[in-house]
């Protein structure tokens, strides 16, 4: 029998017959009762891992001018390599983050890792410029796959108060991982060649297989709802760990077909997805443009390599604070109200640096800005997404929402680089890259879902 330490949970024990008790009731006691040591250290291990893909991620936007000099590429070549690894982690998104509500987030975890590690490995070793296309699309593919999982379980392991908080602030760590990977390839690039940086890459990567095989648990909801072999066991060292009693045995459940793309459009999910696949896409045009282009544009305006590095390194130090800070707001105000504040206002600031002119102190104090309220308000959608979603179709709603929003991630990098080649104006591209702020904006504050009101 589930013994509760206190007496909101005690009453909520008591009302099960005898030795009867049910999913709801595990899951709820978790919810209302103050994170344990252990819960906190599973969502770090999601910052860690998302410090990971925000390394692996930016290593191509650091090193894309040496890129491009050394293999005599155009900018438009160049926006193909950005978009190499966004296609991939679409399809990871789409394809490989739906399979943990089949078989699990930690083994999800354990085979996203290992592919995101050699491909980071391989790259270090190209000789072309198809090579990398390649292997970049393969590295994509584990992150994508990894990012839904994350928020997914991080969600799990948070109580109600700290859930949005927890779930922003594992976004926070792409940033720091970005952060990180900027000072790197400043100090490494000039001295032993880009393609370094994509070694150290991969060999942080396997550092984190190593953390994920040995520390990362499964998520509790997964072992209630899909009952795996030895979930009695893994549910029990659970409990423990958060300061509960073992249970007798798993809770009664009804075995439902696993989940699938269908089920987001079932009465309950249609109207919110069909918002947040919108919001997300045309969120996402717009960041992972700023993302992929933002050292480049520095470059290109004079800079030295090193001090448009930290341009870069600027924006996600914004993205940092404003990811950290949204999860943090949204316990005290509306989450859709939030994200859709955080974009109108990056939308004015986007049109104000394509305006202004600038001096190298006001790029980095309007980048630092688009990172808070660009990448900021964009990182809103995932504690979004993990409350519209039960736990039985959560990895698969927010993978499909992701992947599909991902097809903007794609194009935005590309389309810039091809508008580059047509000689338009910065000016003009950032307000043409500020529109789709307002876009996803109107799409998550309409979104149905009373989880969200």
């Amino acid at each position: 029998m589930l013994r509760s330490p206190n007496k909101e949970t005690d009453k909520m024990s008591k009302t099960n017959e005898s030795n009867q008790f049910s999913h709801e009731n595990i899951t709820q006691i978790i919810a209302h009762k103050a994170m344990a040591p252990f819960q906190v250290l599973v969502v770090i291990m999601c910052f860690i891992l998302n410090m990971n893909d925000g390394i692996d991620v930016m290593v191509v936007s650091y090193t894309g001018s040496e890129i491009l000099d050394e293999w005599g590429l155009t900018k438009a070549m160049q926006g193909y390599i950005y978009s190499a690894g966004l296609a991939g982690m679409t399809l990871g998104c789409l394809f490989v983050a739906p399979i943990a509500d089949r078989i699990g987030r930690r083994k999800l975890f354990i085979y996203a890792v290992a592919v995101e590690a050699v491909a980071m490995i391989l790259s270090s070793m190209v000789t072309d410029y198809y090579q990398l296309l390649v292997l970049r699309l393969f590295a994509g593919l584990g992150i994508g796959g990894l990012l839904p999982t994350m928020a997914a379980i991080a969600a799990e392991f948070s109580n109600n108060y700290r859930r949005d908080l927890s779930v922003g602030f594992v976004q926070a760590g792409y940033p720091i991982g970005a952060i990180f990977m900027g000072f790197f390839t400043a100090w490494a690039v000039p001295e032993f060649g880009w393609r370094f940086s994509y070694l150290a890459a991969g060999l942080i990567s396997a550092a984190m297989l190593v953390m994920v095989i040995f520390f990362m648990p499964e998520s509790i909801e997964y072992l209630l709802i899909r009952q795996p072999k030895n979930a009695l066991q893994k549910v029990n060292k659970i409990l423990r760990r958060i300061g509960y009693d073992e249970i007798d045995q798993l809770p009664k459940i009804t075995v439902s077909e696993p989940a699938s793309v269908k089920t987001l459009f079932n009465k309950e999910y249609k109207f919110s997805t069909i918002r947040l696949w919108i919001g997300i896409f045309f969120g996402f045009m717009t960041l992972y443009t700023l993302i992929s282009w933002v050292p480049s544009i520095a470059t290109d305006a004079g800079m030295p390599f090193k001090m448009a590095t930290y341009v870069g390194t600027a924006l996600n130090v914004g993205a940092f604070i404003g990811s950290t800070g949204i999860g943090w707001l949204a316990a005290k105000f509306k989450l859709r109200k939030l994200i859709f504040t955080f974009f109108i206002i990056a939308f004015a600031i986007m049109v104000a640096y394509g305006n202004l002119p600038l001096s190298n102190a006001l790029m980095f104090i309007i980048t630092f800005l688009i990172g808070i309220f660009v990448q900021g308000g964009f990182n809103g959608f995932w504690p979004a997404t993990t409350r519209v979603y039960a736990p039985e179709v959560r990895t698969t709603g927010i993978g499909w929402a992701t992947g599909a929003g991902r097809f903007g991630a794609i194009v935005g990098p590309a389309i810039f680089g091809i508008l580059s080649d047509m000689q338009l104006s910065i000016s003009t591209l950032f307000i043409i890259f500020s529109i789709p702020l307002v876009v996803a904006g109107l799409a998550v504050y309409n979104i149905p879902s009373k989880n969200l009101r």
